[in-house]
């Protein structure tokens, strides 16, 4: 939230801290009325689907030459990308089963208990596995009826995607932060 506020509003100097400040005295002091709220959050899930549009069409594009050159160079009969794919279908379901055991533990979590988000290291293995998880969020995200729920969501995907970068990076199935 604190980056999309940042490319929103650069001119503006706003910590992690003092916008979840922000929102958490917003949701307390009643300012908006329910509608109004739900409506707010329709508006930003567009916005946040754009982004990861826009995010995802530069990889895609710089990836397609290798994709074409690896059609042309092998033969019909064999087809390489078999093991490729079901290793990646693999990986994703793996990745979405973090992602709902997160989100599930993160929304019976009160929001005072809950810990601080570790720092995910930018590296293209996280940015790929961040790509992978924005489309998982949609339908959390769809589904949110308020915007301590979408806090939630938000909170446990961050968990997810860092359980599931340390997953990549030791082999293990199910790490958990602190163990």
């Amino acid at each position: 939230m604190h980056r999309l506020f940042a490319e929103l509003e650069p001119s503006l100097t706003v910590t992690e801290q003092n916008l979840e400040d922000r929102v958490r005295y917003l949701l307390r002091s009643n300012i908006f009325d329910v509608a109004k709220l739900e409506r707010l959050r329709r508006e930003a899930v567009p916005s946040l689907d754009e982004i990861a549009t826009a995010e995802d069409a530069a990889p895609q594009i710089a990836e397609q030459p290798a994709n074409v050159d690896a059609a042309v160079n092998t033969p019909v009969v064999v087809d390489s990308n078999d093991d490729g794919t079901v290793a990646q279908e693999l990986e994703l379901e793996h990745m979405r089963s973090i992602l709902e055991e997160a989100i599930v533990e993160t929304r019976s979590t009160p929001l005072e208990n809950r810990p601080r988000l570790p720092r995910i290291a930018l590296s293209k293995r996280n940015r790929a596995v961040v790509r992978a998880l924005n489309p998982m969020l949609v339908t959390y995200l769809e589904a949110s009826r308020d915007l301590c729920e979408t806090n939630s969501i938000l909170f446990g995907s961050a968990i997810g995607a860092k359980l599931s970068t340390a997953g990549y990076a030791t082999g293990q199935s199910s790490a958990q932060p602190g163990e």
